[in-house]
């Protein structure tokens, strides 16, 4: 399941180490192939690109894409629980996951960015991973569609990862999307999305907790003898 890794090394916040592997990453995912055909022939002058990126303009890049709003936010339970209490109770939740499997969260790091989820899902059996990463497809096509009208390189990052889900076409997002170019609603909009964990919120009001019950229902152990690098600077594909 190196595939997984590979793609958790590609979305996680950009070091000098990630893109000198990024050739090494293509060979990963070229031998695995998991992704159709078609997704890998996207994915290469992306990977070829990375090779070729200055450091500190790629990781300009990468906050000014993630960091700028919240509609391309890489935090999957913002997308599935928007402002509702429930988010955070996800999050405990997969926490405690991570950690029954052997898998250290580290301090700062929330449990639900996709790097550290898909580092988790290249430790489980093939069929669990596909299909736990399968709760959230919905969220990961929205979030590809999305990045395409913004930026081609994470686009066809974040469209193998949907790919891998087998996502459908369209997607779903609590969040709406904005235009990344219009400051003033990207600011309200920050203004407008502290989370509320306390009382006033109806804990049924979510329609999409499949993902945290199934991420719940893993019970099994991680698979022994691999490394683990929870932090987005530290996901590697070895």
């Amino acid at each position: 399941m190196r595939s997984y890794r590979a793609l958790a090394a590609l979305l996680s916040y950009p070091m000098a180490e990630m893109l000198a592997a990024s050739e090494e990453i293509g060979k990963v995912i070229d031998e695995e192939a998991l992704l159709p055909e078609q997704t890998r022939e996207r994915l290469a002058p992306v990977l070829r690109a990375f090779v070729s990126a200055d450091l500190y303009d790629q990781q300009e890049r990468y906050v000014g894409l993630f960091d700028r709003g919240r509609a391309v936010s890489l935090h999957l339970f913002e997308h599935v629980h928007g402002e509702s209490r429930n988010r955070g109770q996800a999050m405990v939740d997969l926490r405690r996951l991570y950690e029954e499997h052997d898998l250290e969260v580290a301090a700062g790091e929330l449990p639900d960015y996709p790097p550290l989820f898909l580092e988790f899902l290249s430790l489980r059996p093939a069929a669990e991973a596909q299909a736990l990463l399968a709760e959230p497809a919905a969220i990961l096509a929205e979030l590809a569609n999305r990045l395409e009208r913004r930026d081609d390189r994470y686009a066809a990052v974040m469209r193998a990862v949907a790919d891998l889900a087998q996502a459908p076409a369209t997607g779903a997002s609590a969040i709406p999307d904005e235009d990344a170019d219009d400051l003033a609603a990207l600011d309200a909009a920050w203004e407008e999305a502290a989370v509320r964990f306390g009382p006033g919120e109806s804990p049924g009001t979510c329609g999409t907790d499949r993902l945290r019950t199934r991420l719940r229902a893993a019970q099994r152990d991680v698979l022994p003898g691999e490394e683990r690098s929870p932090q987005r600077d530290t996901v590697t594909a070895a």
